[in-house]
Parts: C-alpha cells; sequence; structure tokens
C-alpha cells in the first residue's frame, strides 16, 4: 500500500503520515521543498517524486493549505486571496490531477483534508473558508469524475491542533468539551482510506462543533 501526504510537515499532515506508516502503509509526505501547489507544475513534480518513490500510488491525502491569517473584510489583500486558494484549492485540483492515472490503475482513493471552515461563514477568514468551500466542492467533482475506479473524500476537521492559550476557549465551542488531536483527523483518513463503498462525501471530525455554534461562528 503506497500513499502520499501533501502538506506532510505540517502538524495534521505529519500526524496523518504516520499514523499511515503504523498501519503498514508506504509513505512519501511532502512539503513546498517538493513542490509548490500553487502551480500545476509543483503539483505535477510532487506527484512524479512519490510515483518515483513508490512505484505507483494507492492513497493521496491531500493536506497541503495556506493562507488562514485573520483580516476583517476591509483589510483583506489580493495577495491574502492568492494565499488561501494557492495549496488549499489549485493544489487540490492539479495534485489530483497528476496523481488520477495512477490511482485509476490501483484502484485507488483520494482524501481532502478540508476544514468545518467551508460550511460556515467566519467573518475574519473570509478567504480561508472560501478556499475551503472549493475544495470541498472539488471533493465531490473529483469522485464524479474519477469514478468508478478511485474514491474520493473528504475530512472536516474542527480545532485540532490547538494552540495552548486557545484551548479552553475553542473547547467550549463543540458539544463535548474538548478539543480534538491531530491524531483523530488521522484515524478518519484511516477510516476512509479502506471504507470501499464511500465516494463523493465528507466526514466531519469536530466533536460537534457545527452543532454547537449552527449559527455560524465568529471564528
Amino acid at each position: 500500500m503506497r500513499a502520499l501526504v501533501t502538506g506532510g510537515s505540517g502538524r495534521v499532515g505529519a500526524a496523518i503520515a504516520e499514523r499511515l506508516r503504523t498501519e503498514g502503509w508506504a509513505v512519501i509526505a511532502t512539503g513546498r521543498e517538493h513542490g509548490d501547489l500553487r502551480t500545476a507544475a509543483g503539483a505535477e513534480a510532487t506527484v512524479e517524486l512519490a510515483l518515483r518513490e513508490l512505484g505507483g500510488l494507492d492513497l493521496l491525502v491531500h493536506a497541503a493549505s495556506e493562507g488562514f491569517a485573520p483580516r476583517s473584510v476591509a483589510e483583506v489583500t489580493e495577495a491574502d486571496w492568492d494565499a488561501a486558494l494557492g495549496a488549499t484549492a489549485k493544489g487540490a485540483f492539479f495534485v489530483a490531477q497528476a496523481a488520477a492515472a495512477a490511482l485509476r490503475e490501483a484502484r485507488g482513493t483520494i482524501v481532502m483534508v478540508e476544514d468545518v471552515a467551508s460550511f460556515q461563514p467566519w467573518p475574519m477568514f473570509a478567504p480561508h473558508c472560501a478556499a475551503k468551500a472549493a475544495q470541498a466542492m472539488l471533493t465531490r467533482v473529483l469522485a464524479r469524475a474519477l469514478a468508478p475506479e478511485v474514491r474520493v473524500c473528504g475530512v472536516a476537521p474542527g480545532p485540532v491542533a490547538v494552540d495552548a492559550e486557545q484551548v479552553e476557549r475553542r473547547a467550549a465551542e463543540t458539544l463535548l468539551k474538548r478539543v480534538g488531536a491531530p491524531e483523530d483527523v488521522a484515524e478518519a483518513v484511516v477510516y476512509l482510506s479502506r471504507a470501499g463503498f464511500v465516494t463523493g462525501t465528507s466526514l466531519v471530525v469536530d466533536g460537534g462543533r457545527l452543532l454547537q455554534s449552527a449559527g455560524g461562528a465568529r471564528a
């Protein structure tokens, strides 16, 4: 079993890569140094690296993301939009495009690491919310485009990888009254890698945050 995890140097991506390794997967975890996922050429180079090292591909996990920076609507710049849409949305598409042939051959799986921000309007994170919503739609578009050979699913984390000073506040936003951990996201990825009759949907891993803040959080 062979897996590519983009964004593998981040806290969530690294946890996913490590969990997959414990499950017996051969894993290539990539970061910016392996290819700029804001470009089609960078996405292609990243996938080519994985194919050279692994000899094929059974699972692609797209955990790369940028542009999570608080800005009021009045303060958002064009650069903020470019950062948010780059690796998150463009990268999700072009990495999947580059990996599609190998995944079809292996009858493999794509898992997008999304965000509950794709479901909620956060005024201080407008580009991030829009980019994650675009990524969530790509999960569904690609599921249709690559079926039946390739399954495409998403994982939408809530408060995980939270800085220590934010734990109490973020825990209060959930029904379970605690924050999650990157390992919770990794657990969901492992499930989706095995769930042979699941495609075109997103698994929310948020401790009930969406239900707790059904009116729309200010995050």
